[in-house]
């Protein structure tokens, strides 16, 4: 079924297909539409939905954590500040092992005041327990909305997911996507029969106790344990799916890396300006490649080194700042995983497009120029580098 949507209507489009128990509902743009579209599906009475109204993203967030807990499925979006704000109760949905399902959009954190797109907003919240998958475009950002639940509420995972996708550039762009007709979503989905919850009088639970240190521990190494099994788990779904919609998905896109040199590894929705110029490079010659990551939590380390054995120099592209004087979080986990290799590429990071700074496909073939000199060389010069911004000059 086809249908021209935004990435805000889309992921409005698979709530309702999905029909969740609870939606907590507070606006923030750029993700503001998705409960704005929602809420005329529960107006309407398409869906069930108890459509909760809050006052701040936090309360929304402290709504989906006491639904999830009594036992219904909830539900929430939120970008930036947003995001921010719900900081301390991430890590209680995530350590209360509730799967919440979370839509963000991504935005740039203030300040300076800021409504415009990067990953600084998730790239926060990287290590509070929430799987992470992103989007590249209005498909995928549907897709992986559909894909959370089954991954989140399976009982070896028990995790909570944030969908992620570019806001402005795929939340409020038109594309033509391909829609699931909604019996085979909800077949897909199934009924959510959590074992232990909140309301379950047989055998009723308390819910964020205080932890004493003798437990303690022991419940984050169980919650680490999770998230690593939540890797294959992502991959199980991601082939159920294909099944169903024909799309294929997995930990992240290989595109045009059979036999590249030269490797681009990064975020969203600048896989499409970087695929444009992976093949004019192609044209003329260069052997250049992208691996566009999907799944950033659990990392993908061990497949990606696999992925990137066979090259001479990667550039690692992240779209937030990681204040670490040694790169952004992208890059910190790539190097990591290829730390083992014996022959390492090598490897650079250059951040970009902070607070919506474009960036183009000229942009992108210079950094294949530079990773081709690196290459031939084999002097990196500066390993940390910033894309785009003006010179001390201009800012005079």
């Amino acid at each position: 079924m086809s249908n021209r949507l935004s990435g805000n209507e889309a992921v409005a489009y698979a709530l309702k297909q999905i029909n969740p128990d609870v939606m907590g509902a507070f606006p923030i743009t750029p993700s503001t539409e998705i409960p704005e579209y929602f809420a005329q599906y529960v107006a309407d009475g398409e869906v069930n939905t108890e459509y909760v109204t809050v006052e701040s993203e936090h309360s929304s967030m402290s709504v989906c954590i006491a639904a999830q807990a009594a036992g219904a499925r909830a539900v929430c979006a939120t970008s930036s500040a947003g995001l921010a704000l719900m900081y301390e109760l991430l890590y209680v949905a995530a350590s209360c092992r509730l799967p919440i399902i979370l839509a963000c959009v991504n935005r740039a954190l203030t300040g300076p005041i800021n409504i415009n797109n990067d990953h600084s907003d998730s790239m926060g919240a990287r290590d509070s327990g929430w799987i992470q998958i992103y989007a590249e475009n209005n498909q995928e950002a549907y897709d992986n909305f559909l894909m959370a639940m089954p991954i989140g509420e399976t009982p070896s995972v028990r995790l909570p997911v944030m969908t992620c996708m570019d806001g402005f550039i795929t939340s409020h762009a038109v594309e033509n996507i391909e829609l699931l007709e909604t019996d085979v979503v909800r077949r897909f989905i199934g009924e959510y029969n959590p074992e232990h919850y909140l309301l379950k009088k047989e055998n009723p639970l308390a819910v964020g106790p205080y932890d004493v240190s003798s437990y303690y521990m022991e419940h984050k190494v169980l919650e680490a344990e999770a998230m690593k099994a939540a890797k294959a788990r992502i991959l199980e779904v991601a082939a159920e799916f294909e099944k169903i919609s024909g799309r294929r998905y997995g930990l992240f896109e290989e595109y045009r890396m059979e036999d590249a040199e030269l490797a681009l590894v990064l975020i969203g929705s600048t896989a499409g300006t970087a695929k444009a110029a992976v093949d004019k490079l192609r044209e003329e010659g260069v052997k250049a490649g992208l691996v566009k990551i999907r799944v950033f939590r659990p990392f993908p380390g061990e497949e990606l080194a696999r992925a990137l054995a066979g090259t001479k120099a990667v550039a690692v592209m992240d779209k937030s700042e990681g204040f670490s004087a040694n790169g952004g979080p992208l890059f910190a986990e790539t190097r990591s995983a290829l730390y083992d290799l014996k022959n390492r590429p090598y490897m650079i990071n250059i951040v970009y497009g902070l607070g919506g700074r474009d960036v183009n496909t000229e942009d992108i073939e210079k950094v294949f120029g530079r990773l081709a000199n690196i290459a031939a060389t084999g002097e990196i010069g500066p390993v940390y580098t910033h894309m785009g911004q003006r010179s001390k000059e201009e800012n005079a």
